[in-house]
């Protein structure tokens, strides 16, 4: 339990209002404001999507780089909008998120304050989950408070009271629900009866205080006397005295909570034998766990391959076959057949929509995973797991998790680094987290890995996300040895959630939500990329026109400039380093790229990729001088760990500045192109 920090925090910048019309990023539209606010692991993430069906907009909120959930909560006693504020132990931050929501519900105005605070707290973890709950309660706050896992408790042989704990809380409405399985009745009518009554500071027992002056109340230095010292020895006194206060207060929160638990607990029976913790021995263990972590992650990647293959064949067959031919038909009879609209619409724009579209089933497949792994708990294993690999670069286990989130997508990787406390650990994270291997990538790879290593191909994928976390270690001691070296280390504290059956609904709004964010993020570039690929290539240069069309376009011309530095990577061909700059933009077009500049149709099976297959052992076994596995080794790995996606660029730019953005930037250019050289010549002398 984080106790108060025993220090007045700094002065923050204004942070919008709840309300809208401040600048926030909430619209409210004339209804009330709900505010979900909870320790992590308490299931407030599970609550919110319950109450809104999944229903769920992301987006910063103004003045900050903090992402906040916001939805629609309709029932029949309710309309209103909610805000999912970032999970906190208490009000006394630690973190960027946590500042975020200790600035929401500490406020000056009370006209700016959420309508209604729900304070999730946990059943099975009452003690841990409530100081929040105490902190939130002594606010100008309407406040409800929602039970989780009373499952979890049962289990553990704890029942909880909910009218007791109310009314040790002095009267305050608490709702036992069960978001994961859709049970939350009784919550949005204790949220309207919240809504009808008055907003009062909570009464405190006798003589306590809440441990935040607020911008009215009188400051210690004014209880220092006539005598005091106005030099440094008066500010020493007053920050001792404040600490004094703050303790005291925290003190006091600790005997609240102590006493309600007490008054709302009963032991219905023995603890029933935990088999959570007999499966914890074996998937923590310092030499079995990160056996079963790679197991794990390896049955993950070739799931996400053989499943979504035969459906990634269907969406292109139908792409590329009736609605290209549909569109080609309509514009010949409208006499723009065979011109540069057909050009445009059907090998620029539909071509460019058609893949995306074949990423899709890649993407939900890895997106339902990821969510089973993290809705089951094993997810919070695997920072244990990794602890020790974290420190060694100066990061705590818990930076793994961003890390993770990572290899599904970089941009929100790089935004759940914010969960991190100390603003360096934050740093090198940002940095860390486009060495990752995204889904992005995985497209690629099922294409290179297929057209040259065959049956085993999924080997050479799994070996790719290996190399992946290699990499992130290898980065992590460079910049830790150079740029970063007052990093220090520090010792894992994370609480671990319970092992529990995924729930299927919550499976599929999770993906659904992450799957449709990456469409709307991605489909917008990927589209643009496609289209300004096919127009660099129909801008002839001269040259022989007889010879390759696009070979003579700019894009050509672009793409042969970059080529030179390749070659000692034994992939100096103009397709390859073309695809390799589009890929700055978005790794998802490299592949379009590809079918665009070599003439042929993009394969609907990229596991199968026949004539496109092709082209490129031919390109390679040229470039590489006969050497073709270094060199598409040396690719793989150049496509690995080179540049992100400019959306990527865009999110460690907003997380940490233009300068630490172009640091790794150039670290991982370099680490790359070094890397990649070095495959190809000591590969090129083994074969």
């Amino acid at each position: 339990m984080r106790t108060a920090s025993g220090t007045k925090a700094p002065a923050r910048p204004a942070v919008p209002s709840c309300h809208g019309g401040g600048g926030g990023d909430v619209v409210r539209d004339g209804k009330p404001v709900v505010a979900l606010v909870g320790s992590p692991n308490v299931g407030k993430s599970s609550l919110f999507n319950a109450v809104t069906g999944a229903r769920r907009s992301v987006g910063n909120w103004a003045g900050t780089s903090v992402e906040v959930g916001t939805g629609s909560w309709r029932a029949a006693e309710l309309d209103a909008v909610v805000v999912d504020l970032p999970g906190a132990y208490g009000l006394d931050p630690l973190s960027p998120d946590e500042e975020l929501t200790r600035d929401l519900l500490v406020r000056p105005d009370p006209a700016e304050l959420p309508d209604v605070v729900v304070v999730v707290v946990s059943a099975a973890d009452l003690a841990r989950t409530l100081y929040l709950a105490v902190q939130v309660l002594e606010q100008p706050l309407r406040v409800v408070l929602a039970v989780t896992m009373a499952d979890v408790a049962a289990r553990r042989g704890i029942e909880v009271d909910a009218v007791a704990l109310g009314a040790a809380l002095g009267d305050v409405p608490v709702v036992p629900v069960d978001p994961r399985r859709g049970r939350i009745a009784g919550l949005a009518e204790a949220v309207g009866g919240a809504l009808a009554g008055p907003a009062a500071r909570w009464p405190l027992p006798a003589g306590s205080g809440d441990g935040d002056a607020g911008p009215d109340t009188e400051t210690p230095d004014a209880d220092l006397g006539k005598d005091a010292d106005p030099g440094d020895d008066a500010d020493l006194a007053a920050a001792d005295l404040e600490e004094d206060v703050d303790l005291a207060a925290a003190d006091r929160r600790f005997t609240l909570v102590a006493a309600a638990t007490a008054a709302a607990t009963r032991r219905t029976g023995s603890r029933r034998t935990d088999w959570s913790d007999r499966v914890d021995r074996v998937v923590t263990s310092p030499v079995v766990g990160p056996l079963v972590f790679l197991l794990v992650m390896w049955a993950v990647f070739h799931l996400t391959t053989r499943v979504a293959a035969p459906v990634q064949g269907a969406l292109d067959t139908l792409v590329s076959g009736p609605v290209s031919g549909g569109v080609r038909a309509l514009l010949g009879t409208v006499g723009l057949g065979r011109t540069w609209v057909e050009g445009l619409l059907v090998d620029g724009v539909i071509a460019g929509v058609g893949m995306l579209l074949t990423f899709v089933p890649v993407m939900a497949v890895m997106f339902a995973l990821l969510a089973v792994l993290e809705d089951s708990g094993y997810l919070a294993r695997a920072a244990v797991v990794t602890d020790r690999l974290m420190r060694a670069v100066g990061l705590p286990g818990r930076a793994f998790l961003p890390l993770v989130v990572g290899f599904g997508c970089n941009v929100p990787g790089v935004s759940a680094t914010r969960v991190l406390p100390n603003a360096r650990q934050r740093l090198l994270t940002v940095l860390l987290v486009p060495f990752t291997s995204c889904s992005a990538r995985l497209t690629v790879y099922v294409l290179v890995a297929s057209s040259f290593f065959g049956r085993h191909a999924g080997d050479v994928i799994f070996g790719m996300y290996v190399l992946s976390i290699v990499l992130v270690v290898l980065a992590g001691l460079l910049l830790r040895s150079t740029l970063l070296r007052a990093l220090g280390t520090e010792d894992l504290v994370l609480d671990l959630p319970r092992y529990q059956l995924p729930m299927p609904r919550l499976l599929l709004a999770v993906t659904w939500m992450r799957l449709s964010a990456f469409l709307r993020t991605a489909g917008g570039v990927i589209v643009a990329t496609v289209v300004v690929v096919w127009a660099l290539s129909a801008v002839q240069l001269g040259g022989d026109r007889s010879g390759d069309r696009v070979q003579n376009s700019a894009y050509g011309a672009l793409a042969a400039t970059a080529a030179p530095v390749f070659a000692p990577a034994g992939f100096g061909d103009w397709h390859a380093t073309g695809a390799l700059v589009v890929g700055f933009v978005a790794k998802e077009a490299v592949v379009s790229s590809w079918a665009q500049t070599y003439a042929t149709d993009q394969p609907g099976d990229v596991a199968r990729p026949g004539r496109l297959g092709e082209s490129l052992r031919a390109d390679f076994a040229r470039s590489s001088g006969g050497h073709v596995t270094p060199a598409v080794l040396a690719f793989l790995v150049f496509l690995l760990g080179y540049t992100p996606c400019a959306a990527t660029l865009a999110a460690q730019r907003r997380e940490i500045g233009t300068r630490w953005t172009l640091v790794g930037l150039g670290t991982q250019l370099t680490l790359a192109w070094t890397l990649a050289v070095c495959v190809f010549q000591i590969g090129r002398l083994l074969t």
